[in-house]
């Protein structure tokens, strides 16, 4: 118990040497206590749903995400977000926030989500997003905005999602998108808003990724014969916010709301319109074909000098000098684009991206590059592969020969050739005999031949006796008419018995 002792001593020294306020200065601070409506859980901060009417207090400094969505908040003070220096998304919709104002958002710089959306904003002002520089996303749909200003979006330099849908916005400027620029943003909702005056130009302009990230869908666009062919083009192209939302893009045949039609389903509104109104809309992507190992440079060719030229790879990667994270694509002082060695991943769209105060507005041009890889050469003469190509066709002129029958000019010289064929056949026992009975045979081989249906020379087949060294023993009778075969006189040799025992008869 001695060692519970000596702490005690030093613990009651320590209280009357220092203050009350001296001894918790040296104890480790406290953790923060989690607001009373909010459900805190490590980094991520829950105080949705309670019906708030202010931000609470004490926040945790420990804090990643914050989620005050589905309340009734209505104003936001500036510097509220000071105390939060790890926040990186932010979610305020649901709320009755009419007005942002300067300052809301300055100690936000690492906030990467913004989310807005289902407010009662009407007025974005030029500096009511600063301090959002490195700003990802940003949720403004649902809303009632009716305007924005010129600079709205300027300082969101990392922004690559902007949803501005289900507004009540009348134009957009797509020259510089109110500031905002071209260079990370990859889509851009614009659905269901009242717009009815667009910058075709602009539109036009505008680099081919974010075109299959634009969603114009259900506006009162006008039936303009320019606007129409833009947008068959990309329609063509399949551009992905243009194929999935093809139905729902209209325009306005007359400057009523009942004359709306559907673009890409009433073709008669734009029978009159003339190809030649679509002509110098777009600048045609520039088709360069290239082998894999091949070098390629890219020349971003401005309209005028570009103070900076940077670049969009098909893999959707900001290129800017020196170049690619991987080293294979180099980004010259001049704004060319190299890549010494053409692998197939640098295949598809590269962007420039033009900038500078004497262009009217960001400048891009498309180059579709095709990368193929090459023929492969021819093998050598190999004679391994001509010996066995031989042999297989001698195979086959063999099987036809012995398979195949021959034509009838060549019968005659095939009979020929098999009687000159000197192939051996075994020989059949009776035909043996038959040839030992025609050496027997009383008729001389030079003799006229008599007629074979009458008569005929017989010879019986006795079988071998001993004496006989194992000879066959033959007798040879008399000629004899076949018709009376009866009368047949055999003569029979001495040294044999009988001849009634024989086997077989035998004709020759």
């Amino acid at each position: 118990m001695a060692w519970l002792v000596v702490p005690s001593i030093l613990l009651c020294l320590l209280c009357a040497g220092f203050g009350t306020s001296d001894l918790e200065a040296l104890l480790p601070p406290a953790p923060h206590n989690c607001p009373n409506s909010c459900i805190c859980a490590a980094d991520v901060l829950n105080c949705a749903g309670h019906g708030l009417q202010d931000v609470p207090v004490a926040l945790p400094a420990t804090a990643a995400e914050l989620d005050l969505s589905h309340n009734a908040l209505e104003r936001l003070h500036p510097g509220w977000l000071a105390p939060l220096s790890r926040l990186r998304a932010l979610h305020l919709g649901y709320n009755k926030l009419d007005v942002l104002g300067r300052g809301v958002f300055t100690n936000a710089s690492g906030l990467r989500t913004l989310d807005l959306s289902s407010n009662m904003l009407r007025i974005l002002h030029t500096h009511d997003l600063d301090g959002l520089g490195r700003l990802e996303k940003l949720l403004l749909f649902n809303n009632k905005l009716v305007h924005l200003d010129p600079d709205a979006f300027k300082g969101l330099s990392m922004l690559r999602q902007l949803y501005l849908s289900c507004n009540e916005l009348a134009s957009f400027s797509f020259n510089d998108l109110h500031g905002l620029g071209t260079t990370h943003l990859r889509t851009l909702d614009l659905s269901s808003n009242w717009l009815g005056h667009i910058s075709i130009s602009g539109l036009a302009a505008l680099p081919a990724f974010l075109k299959n990230g634009l969603y114009l869908h259900n506006n009162p666009l006008p039936c303009d014969c320019r606007l129409y062919h833009l947008l068959q083009r990309w329609h063509q192209r399949g551009l992905g916010a243009l194929r999935d939302f093809a139905r729902e893009y209209t325009c306005l045949a007359f400057k009523v709301s009942e004359s709306r039609v559907r673009f890409f389903e009433h073709s008669r509104v734009f029978e009159n319109c003339s190809a030649a109104a679509a002509l110098g809309l777009e600048l045609p992507e520039e088709q360069l074909h290239t082998q894999v190992g091949q070098s390629l440079r890219l020349y971003c060719n401005s309209s005028m000098p570009a103070a900076r030229v940077a670049w969009v790879s098909p893999k959707n990667e900001l290129l800017v000098a020196p170049g690619s994270q991987d080293g294979s694509i180099a980004v010259l002082a001049d704004g060319s684009l190299v890549i010494r060695r053409v692998r197939e991943q640098h295949a598809g769209i590269f962007v420039c991206l033009a900038t500078g105060p004497h262009l009217h507005h960001n400048q891009t041009l498309e180059f579709n590059v095709s990368v193929h890889k090459p023929r492969p050469e021819p093998e050598a003469f190999n004679t391994g592969f001509t010996t066995l190509l031989g042999c297989i066709v001698g195979l086959v002129l063999v099987l036809l020969y012995l398979f195949a029958p021959p034509c009838r000019g060549c019968c005659r010289c095939c009979r020929r050739a098999c009687r000159s064929c000197c192939w051996p056949r075994a020989p059949s026992p009776l035909q043996e005999l038959s040839a030992q009975s025609s050496v027997l045979s009383s008729t001389p081989p030079d003799a006229p031949s008599r007629k074979a249906s009458v008569h005929k020379h017989v010879v019986f087949l006795e079988p071998g006796k001993k004496g006989l060294n194992g000879r066959v023993q033959l007798a040879v009778a008399e000629d004899f008419d076949l018709s009376n075969p009866m009368e047949l006189q055999l003569k029979v040799s001495s040294e044999s018995a009988s001849s009634t025992g024989s086997e077989g008869l035998m004709m020759t």
